[in-house]
This record gives C-alpha cells, structure tokens and sequence, in this order.
C-alpha cells in the first residue's frame, strides 16, 4: 500500500472546503492523505474551529503574529508575503506536510516555500483560470466579474501554484452555467458544492 501523504491546509475564512477534505478524509475507506495541519493567516478564520474539532493541529501566520505588530507596519506588502510564507515552510516542514493545499487561502505564497513545494502545493481557484485570475482576484471579486463580463458559464479550477499568481498548471475544472438574474451569492452557491468535489480531487491527483 502507498504511503498516506501528510498534508498541510492553508485557511483564511470559514474553512467549507477545508471541511470538504476533512469529511473525505474520515468517510474514506483508505485514505491516501492525512491532514496534519491547518495553518490561518487571520487568527479569527473559522477555520481554525473546524480543524480543532477534527483534532487537527493549527497555528496562525499572519504579519502581526509572525513579525510583530510594529515591525509588520512598517514593512511593505511584499516583506510582509514573504516573512508569512517563510514561516509558514518553517510549520509545514515541522509537522512533515508532503502537500500543502490552499483552501481558501486569502494571500499569495512567495520565496523558498513555492520552490521547495514546488509541485506539490495546489490552490482552489472559483472560477474557470485562465479567466478571472490574477491579483485582485479572489473570493466575490471573481463572481462579479463573471457576472459584469456576461459569461454564459463559471465553475472552479484546482492548480498547482508556482511563482505566479494563479498561473500554474490546472488539475480539476468543474463548471456550472451562469443564470440569467444570477447574483454573486446565487452563483457561489452553485460553484460551492462543486469546489468541495474539486480540492478533493484536487489533493488525490498528487497522492
């Protein structure tokens, strides 16, 4: 039998699809992966509840919490990302994480932790890369810009990441048609359903 592979999840919000993962996780009859830790880069992430309930451990990496609270002010987004990502391959390689997957991960990943991963971190993406990717894009911004472009479909897409910012190579897509009348909640609640199938296959393609 092939060896379960140690997985790291990184959160920022409510932690649906990190759930995704972890029901999968305990309804599989062998499991290929198991979750050894959950890393947040906002202390307050629901998230981080969920993992604590499934008996997973979690840690925080945010600027604050990583550089302190007068140092991360001073610093620029860019030092910020890097002392973030830093830290947080400091806990993956702790805890012996052989993926990483960003699950709702509000930040961008830069410096060591991208090379020494490098094809094996993944990311959810919602909505079809290459459209709508790139900075800015994340969580509503990419629904109404669905919506604002007239697109007749959305979906989700699992990729590797790499040094770009939603550029790597696309694993899973799952699409769903854009309704007429449709608002930027009515769509994320179709292409939800289908990101939680999506990172879990997502994460079985690299086990």
């Amino acid at each position: 039998m092939a060896e379960v592979k140690r997985v790291a999840v990184l959160v920022s919000g409510g932690g649906t699809n990190l759930q995704a993962l972890i029901d999968y996780q305990k309804s599989a009859a062998a499991c290929p992966y198991k979750i050894v830790l959950v890393v947040s880069n906002t202390k307050s992430a629901y998230a981080l509840e969920r993992a604590a309930a499934a008996g997973i451990p979690t840690a925080v990496k945010s600027p604050v919490s990583v550089l302190g609270k007068e140092k991360a002010a001073a610093l620029s987004r860019e030092e910020k990302m890097l002392a973030v990502s830093d830290a947080t391959l400091e806990a993956c390689k702790e805890y012996k994480a052989d993926i990483i997957v960003l699950a709702g991960y509000l930040s961008v990943l830069a410096g060591a932790i991208v090379q020494e991963y490098s094809g094996r971190i993944i990311n959810l993406h919602p909505a079809l890369l290459p459209k709508f990717g790139g900075v800015g894009m994340w969580g509503e911004n990419v629904h109404k810009a669905v919506l604002a472009a007239g697109e007749k479909e959305s979906g989700c897409t699992v990729h590797l990441v790499d040094s770009g910012c939603d550029t790597g190579k696309i694993l899973v897509q799952k699409k769903v048609p854009v309704m007429p009348g449709d608002t930027v909640e009515s769509l994320y609640e179709r292409i939800a359903p289908k990101e939680h199938e999506a990172i879990v296959e997502g994460l079985l393609s690299l086990c």
